[in-house]
């Protein structure tokens, strides 16, 4: 009589795209960016586990059309994926230089970090985990990582930092930790052209 199967873990992934687009730029892997992040939390998978979901907090860039056009692309190409949106907003705040009367658009981007805390909590409250991965490295998230680890005791948040951006005040509070290496990057790439469900072609942004 065979044993009965256990039950695998349930995993859920959180991804703070703003950081993880960041800390790829500043680590010198601009060349990944177009990046299939779904294929990425499958990587860290482990035979005991399944991944039962992936959200990715952003928020639409404004005021600068070429970089819509590109984040446009990249979103409809993720969403294939199976990864699920959650947006915030950008705000354009203007600044001028006092010199030469010169004025910019600073985008200030609003509600990621808070979307991405209360799904979180939410979805630990709602048994939709047993581990949640965090991909970030804000320190912002401190409270609602131990929030969580402190209060359900059967349920673990972990942190996978993007590169370049390790954080002590967030390693000290996951369950565990580990810094996402070039090489994963490299291999979780998304197809050149990627055809969504209606048939649209999506293809890679030059320069990504």
């Amino acid at each position: 009589m065979q044993g009965i199967e256990k039950k695998k873990l349930r995993v859920m992934a959180y991804v703070d795209g703003s950081n993880l687009y960041f800390g790829m730029i500043e680590s010198g892997a601009r060349k990944c960016k177009w990046l299939d992040v779904y294929k990425l939390m499958q990587s860290f998978i482990r035979s005991n586990q399944e991944l039962v979901g992936v959200k990715f907090f952003t928020s639409r860039i404004t005021h600068n059309p070429p970089k819509e056009k590109r984040q446009n692309t990249y979103l409809e190409a993720l969403e294939t994926t199976g990864v699920e949106l959650i947006y915030g907003s950008y705000h354009a705040k203007f600044e001028d230089c006092r010199e030469c009367g010169h004025q910019w658009v600073v985008p200030s981007e609003k509600m990621t970090d808070v979307n991405l805390a209360t799904h979180l909590i939410m979805d630990a409250h709602l048994d939709v985990y047993d581990i949640a991965i965090v991909v970030s490295g804000d320190s912002d998230f401190v409270p609602c990582i131990e929030a969580v680890n402190t209060t359900f005791l059967n349920k673990s948040v972990v942190v996978f930092f993007p590169p370049g951006r390790h954080n002590n005040s967030v390693a000290e509070v996951a369950r565990a930790n580990q810094i996402i290496g070039r090489p994963k990057l490299v291999e979780s790439q998304l197809p050149l052209k990627v055809v969504k469900v209606d048939g649209y072609e999506l293809e890679k942004p030059e320069g990504w």
